[in-house]
């Protein structure tokens, strides 16, 4: 899914593709888009938050012939906009700063406050690891229901990981409701819903949610 965007972009640096979640293991990383920021000394100077490069987010578009999907999407957009506030250009003119002064940078944290934004790993939120990496192998094996049911406990187990609920969403979207766009419905079209094997979706938990709750303000 992501080799098409990947060569369109033409980009000149190694693009790799985090199909293990080895992001969320070693570094906190709990939804996307995230940043982690290490200087040439190896050293974390902003642990994984919410990050963006500048400019407009180009919104997915859905297939005309598709009302069902079309009207998720316009939901979601909707949704969006009111729950999600994102300073796009903010964020772009952090790194830049960073670029330009190094050490000295005012957005570069001490290693005091890089540990205590990050992300602490109790009992469950490893064992909600250990339930998302068998659900991904049992789903690889075709074994469904078995996956859906280490998929959900991992999403009990750490309700606030964004990355295990999406994946989940997404493989069920483009396995129930085909189409290219699929898989960025994560949840039900109107009409679906009895398909649905999950209690929630994605629409659903964000609407739950403050404005500033999904991508919390770092910078």
């Amino acid at each position: 899914m992501a080799r098409p965007f990947i060569e369109a972009a033409n980009p000149t640096h190694p693009s790799l593709i985090d199909i293990h979640h080895e992001m969320d293991a070693k570094f906190g990383v709990v939804n996307i888009p995230n940043g982690v920021w290490i200087d040439e000394a190896g050293v974390i100077v902003r642990p994984a938050e919410p990050a963006w490069s500048g400019g407009e987010r180009r919104s997915p578009q859905t297939d005309p012939n598709d009302s069902a999907a079309t009207r998720r999407m316009e939901r979601m957009r909707a949704i969006l906009a009111t729950r999600i506030t994102i300073d796009r250009d903010r964020y772009a003119a952090a790194i830049r700063d960073w670029a330009d002064h190094g050490s000295a940078s005012r957005f570069i944290l001490p290693p005091e406050e890089v540990i205590a934004r990050s992300h602490p790993r109790p009992p469950e939120v490893a064992q909600a690891a250990a339930h998302f990496e068998l659900a991904e192998h049992l789903w690889r094996l075709g074994q469904r229901e078995s996956a859906l049911d280490h998929f959900k406990e991992a999403h009990r187990l750490q309700p606030d990981n964004w990355t295990y609920k999406r994946q989940a969403w997404s493989l069920v979207s483009a396995e129930t409701f085909p189409g290219p766009r699929a898989r960025f419905m994560q949840g039900p079209p109107e009409g679906h819903e009895s398909d649905w094997p999950f209690e929630s979706d994605f629409l659903a938990d964000v609407e739950k949610l403050g404005p500033d709750e999904y991508y919390p303000p770092t910078i």
